[in-house]
């Protein structure tokens, strides 16, 4: 008893297509996420000492251990007290703040300090290593 069995012609495409489509699917809900913007830094110019060290300037400084510790004119202040402490002096320092970062200080801590002072409202920032 033989069987008769038509022969294999054409290939089903179906499932390849629904993998494709839902693949598009996929890429056109992901494609926006990437879209992120990071922050907006600016290079900053080469100026002499003597125009930094101006009297009239009221800047804040701030600086990050190594440990990422966080001191506000010399003094320490915890991360949890950071913005609220920032809120509150900000009024002071019309000219900003420069950001002091020790070079073994974590990008987290120095981020987290600069996202608080623009939270405190805070809009010029420097930041340099020392």
């Amino acid at each position: 008893m033989s069987r008769n069995r038509d022969t294999f012609n054409e290939i089903n495409i179906t499932p390849l297509t629904d993998i494709f489509l839902v693949l598009l699917i996929i890429m056109m809900v992901i494609a926006p996420l990437l879209d992120q913007q990071g922050l907006n830094l600016t290079v900053p110019e080469m100026v002499d000492q003597e125009q930094v060290k101006n009297d009239e300037t009221k800047i804040l400084s701030v600086s990050v251990s190594a440990d990422d510790r966080y001191f506000i004119e010399g003094e320490e202040v915890t991360a949890d007290n950071l913005e609220s402490t920032l809120k509150q002096i900000a009024k002071n320092y019309p000219d900003g703040m420069m950001i002091e970062s020790d070079g073994d200080a974590t990008h987290g801590a120095v981020v987290k300090l600069m996202d608080s002072a623009r939270n405190s409202g805070i809009t010029s920032i420097s930041v340099t290593e020392v």
